[in-house]
């Protein structure tokens, strides 16, 4: 019964829209992560379960900020930020989408 249960879960991951993680950890490619504080991920998944909950390596995180503008300036450009992360647990609620080798 159980083992039905896990070989059913390994053909979804391998075929189904998990495939596209189960991928990057195979190949050690890299996959682009949208999330919900609008912040861009882009690095190399070593796991992940059905919740999309993901351990993540070499990660660049990028983001947008709109400085603050003091008294009687002009409106302020919006700047591009990132930083890189080396090793992050990334929490599977935050994720709104996946892509593949982006190039």
């Amino acid at each position: 019964m159980e083992e039905d249960v896990v070989k059913n879960e390994e053909e979804e991951f391998n075929t189904g829209p998990l495939s596209v993680l189960m991928m990057s950890v195979k190949n050690n490619t890299q996959v682009l992560i949208n999330c919900r504080n609008n912040k861009k991920l882009l690095g190399r998944v070593r796991a992940f379960d059905r919740h999309c909950n993901m351990v993540l390596e070499n990660v660049r995180e990028m983001w947008t900020e709109v400085p603050k503008t003091g008294k009687g300036k002009k409106k302020a450009h919006p700047v591009n930020k990132d930083r890189f992360i080396s090793k992050m647990f990334l929490r599977g609620d935050s994720v709104i989408i996946v892509l593949r080798n982006p190039k």
